[in-house]
C-alpha cells in the first residue's frame, strides 16, 4: 500500500490534505521538458489543483497562479515583456483554472514561444470554453489530457487490498470524487455530494451564460439518472423536461463537455439487423447520479443495482482509456431481435465485447449473436467480485 502524501506549508502553496496519487501524474511527467504546454481538463473538485501542485518535487521552483483571482488576471496579458516579469526565473509555471484568463491560448502561446525551456501547465474545469480559447493559438504547441474522479486503481494505492470490496461498494453509491472518498461517514458523504451537485455541477455552464434556466438542466439530469443503461430518446426527454429537442441536444452537449455525462452510440457495420441510431447516456460519477435521484441505499436494498454497476464499470473503462496515446472507440450493441451487449471497445482494429454483471453468469446470450456477426471479436464478462482485475486485463 502506498503511503498518502500529506502537505503542510510548501512555499506559497499552503495545504493540509491527503494526496492520493493519480495515474495521470506519471503520464504528465513524461511530457515535461518537451517545449510544449501541458493542458488538462476535468470537472470541478476532481483534484486538478492538487495534481498540478504535486507534479514537481522541487516546490520552490514552482509558480502557481490561480486565474480565478482578478489580481492574477490583471497581471497576465498576451505580451512577452509583461509575461516575462510575471514568470521571472521560475522553471515551472501552473495556470490553474486558465479559462478565466482573457485569451488564454494566446498567452500560453507567447509564453512557450518566448520561454521554451519552461514547463507551462494549464488546468481548466470547463473544457468547452477553455478548449475553444486554446485550439487555434496553441495548434501544435500543447498536449491535452483529462482528469476524472478517482479510478479504482488510484483508490487501490491508498487502501489495503482486503478493504477494496468495501470501497468499491461505497463508490457505487457515493462515487469517487476525492473529497467524498476521504470523508468517513455516509452522512458526511451525502451532505458533500448535495453541495457538490447544487453548487458546482452547473457552475461552469452558468458562469459563461450558456444556459438561462438551470432548473431545466437539473430536470434533464434527473430524467437521465432514471434511465441509465437504457436507450434514450431525445424527443421523449424534450417532452419530459418541457423544452424542444434542439435545446435537449444543446444541454446534453454542454453536460458532456462539462464531464458530467457521456454518451454511447450504437455499434454497427451497417448490417440490417443492427440498431445504430440510438444512444445511451451514463454518468462519470455515481455519487452525482444517486444524489440527483436522492437514493443512497445499499445495492442490496434497491432495484437499480445492475444499472448502477453497468454505469460504474463502463465509466471506469472509458476513464482508464482517455489519456492513452492510442484512442479507443466505445459503443453499445443491439439488434432488432433484442440481442444486446453492454459495451463494445474498438481499438487498433481489435473489437472486444463486454457485459457488466453484478454476479457473474455462466454465459451471455448476446455474446453468441455478436460473435456470429463479428467472429474476429473477443468477449469478456466484468463482474463486481473481480472488477479491478477484469478492467486491468
Amino acid at each position: 500500500m502506498t503511503t498518502p502524501v500529506i502537505w503542510y506549508n510548501i512555499g506559497s502553496m499552503s495545504l493540509n490534505i491527503i494526496y492520493i496519487k493519480r495515474d495521470l501524474e506519471a503520464t504528465l511527467k513524461k511530457y515535461l521538458n518537451k517545449h510544449k504546454v501541458i493542458v488538462f481538463y476535468g470537472a470541478r473538485q476532481v483534484g486538478k489543483t492538487t495534481l498540478a501542485k504535486n507534479l514537481f518535487s522541487n516546490k520552490e521552483n514552482v509558480l502557481y497562479l490561480s486565474c480565478e483571482q482578478s489580481r492574477i488576471r490583471e497581471q497576465v496579458m498576451p505580451d512577452a515583456l509583461t509575461l516575462g516579469r510575471v514568470v521571472g526565473d521560475y522553471k515551472n509555471i501552473i495556470f490553474d483554472e486558465a479559462q478565466y484568463l482573457n485569451n488564454p491560448g494566446l498567452i500560453l502561446k507567447i509564453l512557450i514561444d518566448t520561454f521554451p525551456e519552461k514547463n507551462i501547465i494549464a488546468s481548466g474545469s470547463s473544457s468547452f470554453d477553455l478548449a475553444h480559447k486554446l485550439s487555434e493559438p496553441l495548434t501544435g504547441r500543447h498536449y491535452k489530457f483529462l482528469l476524472f474522479p478517482l479510478l479504482l486503481s488510484e483508490i487501490a494505492h491508498v487502501v489495503p487490498r482486503t478493504d477494496m470490496r468495501f470501497h468499491l461498494e461505497q463508490s457505487l453509491i457515493f462515487g469517487t470524487y476525492p473529497e467524498v472518498f476521504l470523508l468517513k461517514t455516509s452522512e458526511e458523504k451525502t451532505l458533500h455530494l448535495q453541495t457538490l451537485t447544487d453548487s458546482y455541477l452547473y457552475k461552469d455552464i452558468l458562469a459563461f451564460n450558456l444556459v438561462k434556466n438551470s432548473r431545466k438542466v437539473k430536470e434533464l439530469l434527473i430524467a437521465l439518472a432514471l434511465q441509465i443503461g437504457n436507450e434514450v430518446s431525445y424527443s421523449e426527454l424534450a417532452n419530459t423536461v418541457g423544452v424542444d429537442r434542439k435545446t435537449i441536444e444543446y444541454y446534453l452537449d454542454l453536460l458532456e463537455k462539462s464531464f458530467v455525462i457521456f454518451r454511447l452510440y450504437g455499434f454497427s457495420r451497417n448490417l440490417r439487423s443492427e440498431i445504430n441510431r440510438k444512444v445511451k447516456i451514463y454518468f462519470y460519477d455515481m455519487g452525482i447520479r444517486n444524489t440527483l435521484i436522492n437514493n443512497f441505499n445499499a445495492l442490496s436494498l434497491r432495484n437499480d443495482g445492475g444499472a448502477i454497476f453497468e454505469n460504474f464499470a463502463i465509466a471506469e473503462m472509458i476513464k482508464k482509456e482517455a489519456n492513452k496515446p492510442q484512442k479507443a472507440n466505445f459503443y453499445f450493441w443491439r439488434t432488432y431481435e433484442q440481442k444486446e451487449v453492454d459495451l463494445i471497445m474498438e481499438k487498433n482494429g481489435i473489437i472486444t465485447a463486454y457485459e457488466m454483471k453484478l454476479h457473474k453468469p455462466k454465459k451471455i446470450s448476446g455474446f453468441a449473436a455478436f460473435q456470429k456477426l463479428y467472429p474476429e471479436s473477443t468477449a469478456k464478462i466484468i463482474a463486481l467480485d473481480s472488477l479491478l482485475e477484469d478492467i486491468e486485463k
